[in-house]
């Protein structure tokens, strides 16, 4: 430690961030097991125990918010996942240089719009004269103007539509980086052996990446539970609730809109540990079945 203090050194600010912006307001989390009232502050709230948590449970919302949030959040792992990676695979595939250059700008160009201008866009494009209800009306799939957003099943296929086309370009970005690392050698080694193309992607380029790929399979298992809730709070309205309200959105209209803060505790509470559960038994098992693992 005496030969890199310097390096310690430069480390020191972050380790403070954490510690005062992530670990220390953990504290906070006592409320919910508190009747937490602001005047009188955390210390000195008197205790409720788990009664927080048995409202929640025994709440007439419990079984649709689990549900909702589980849903939306796998309908994005399964589809945006893989979506990501295959990009990828195709780009690295791509001999073109300005094709490539091109088609990765364009892709990455929408992480960088304003989520509020992004559930702009969605509204501008779902409503009934909207781009694609005129798209679906000139092809004859349909024969009069659907109002997408108003109508609950179809708000989770907005939701992970338009999280793919956010998203897609960003999170291969990764992927992209791990296959930069791979030999060029052992590629050139499987054309003097006569693998073509497809042998060379099941052979080197995916057992090249795997590693890279558990690793960001299980920090999405871990965060399954926890969905972008601000933009359902854009989108969403009380006639969707039925399939597009989750945890997160639920905390803050109990939490903030309606200032009961213990019971929000109890709520985020609960869904952290769930993702913490979740988190460790997918880690378990990848370390398990490829030796790949966070720790």
């Amino acid at each position: 430690m005496a030969s890199n203090r310097y390096l310690y050194l430069m480390l020191l600010p972050t380790v403070l961030y954490f510690l005062i912006f992530e670990y220390k307001p953990m504290y906070g989390a006592i409320i919910a097991f508190k009747n937490f009232n602001p005047y009188l502050g955390i210390t000195d709230s008197p205790w409720v125990g788990f009664k927080n948590f048995e409202k929640f449970f025994e709440s007439y919302y419990f079984l649709r918010l689990l549900k909702n949030t589980f849903l939306m959040s796998f309908y994005s792992l399964i589809f945006i996942f893989p979506a990501s990676l295959t990009f990828a695979l195709l780009l690295n595939e791509l001999r073109l240089k300005k094709l490539k250059s091109f088609l990765q700008t364009v892709s990455y160009l929408p992480h960088f719009i304003s989520l509020i201008v992004i559930c702009g866009m969605i509204i501008d494009f779902t409503k009934p004269g909207g781009i694609i209800n005129s798209l679906l009306l000139g092809i004859g799939l349909i024969s009069e103007p659907i109002q997408f957003l108003i109508l609950p099943e179809w708000f989770r296929t907005i939701y992970v539509g338009s999280g793919m086309w956010q998203s897609l370009g960003w999170n291969s970005i990764i992927y992209l980086a791990a296959l930069s690392g791979i030999n060029p050698s052992l590629y050139e080694a499987a054309v003097v052996d006569g693998a073509g193309r497809w042998k060379q992607l099941m052979n080197i380029t995916l057992p090249g990446i795997l590693p890279t790929v558990l690793i960001l399979l299980i920090l999405n298992v871990g965060t399954l539970l926890n969905v972008g809730w601000d933009k359902i709070i854009l989108l969403y309205n009380p006639g969707t609730y039925v399939t597009a309200d989750v945890i997160s959105t639920f905390v803050y209209r109990r939490g903030v809109m309606e200032e009961n803060y213990s019971f929000s505790a109890a709520v985020g509470l609960f869904n952290s540990v769930i993702n913490f559960t979740l988190l460790v038994l997918a880690n378990r098992i990848s370390r398990k079945t490829t030796e790949s693992s966070l720790w």
